[in-house]
């Protein structure tokens, strides 16, 4: 197989697992392209932020930041809070971002929620190469979102409908996945001891603290079980 052949393959399987985001980006894209235009940006600031901000739920409340004075330590406080979870998505993929070359750079730059799940929960063929894949499921959801945003700003002024509630749609497209891991386990409790703890540790979380922090805790509940799941399980294999 020629390196063209190959590489137009590690592109299409790509594309295929991505379909997804593209229904959900182009749609929260649009809306956000929208907002912007409502909050009386003009379209490039949405199509700038989409490119070098790549965070979602943060730009939607970027918009908001650069109405109101400049305070930087707010920001910084806040934009960490909101995207804290990237590091535990981040300690995740040391494993499988190391000896990529020089495509680590972007990998970490463009991380998102979509793609994390995306990576996670395919594992390609022999005939796929693992680096140039991740690559392009990163590039096309980029793209995706970039796109959403630009169609949404540049034609806002034309489109006249209501837009609330179209977040839910990522909500939907993470309640697939789920269900698909779901069904990839073996049938019982056991097997599906993850899953379960991924919808009670939040929740439980989210009675006890703000609906701005759950998310934070969760995680780090969620990571300290599973690793010390992993150091339990290396104990009884030894």
């Amino acid at each position: 197989m020629s390196n063209s052949n190959e590489r137009f393959q590690n592109f299409k399987y790509a594309f295929i697992k991505t379909t997804p985001i593209l229904a959900g980006f182009l749609f929260l894209g649009a809306s956000y392209g929208i907002y912007m235009n409502a909050l009386g940006f003009q379209p490039i600031y949405a199509i700038l932020m989409s490119l070098f901000i790549f965070a979602g739920s943060m730009e939607f409340i970027g918009a908001q930041l650069l109405l109101q004075p400049f305070n930087p330590i707010n920001t910084f406080l806040l934009t960490l809070m909101i995207n804290s979870r990237h590091i535990f998505y981040g300690l995740s993929m040391l494993r499988p971002f190391k000896n990529i070359g020089n495509k680590k750079a972007y990998l970490i730059y463009g991380l998102c929620d979509e793609s994390f799940a995306v990576i996670k929960s395919t594992n390609p063929s022999v005939n796929i190469d693992k680096g140039r894949y991740m690559l392009f499921v990163t590039l096309l959801n980029h793209f995706y979102w970039v796109m959403g945003a630009t169609v949404g700003s540049l034609f806002s002024h034309f489109i006249k409908l209501d837009l609330s509630g179209i977040e839910f749609v990522m909500t939907a497209l993470f309640l697939v996945i789920f269900l698909d891991e779901w069904l990839r386990e073996k049938d019982n409790f056991l097997s599906h001891s993850n899953s379960i703890l991924g919808l009670v540790i939040p929740t439980i979380c989210l009675l006890i603290f703000t609906k701005n922090t759950f998310i934070f805790f969760s995680l780090l509940i969620i990571i300290a079980w599973l690793s010390m799941k992993r150091i339990i399980n290396r104990k009884m294999e030894v």
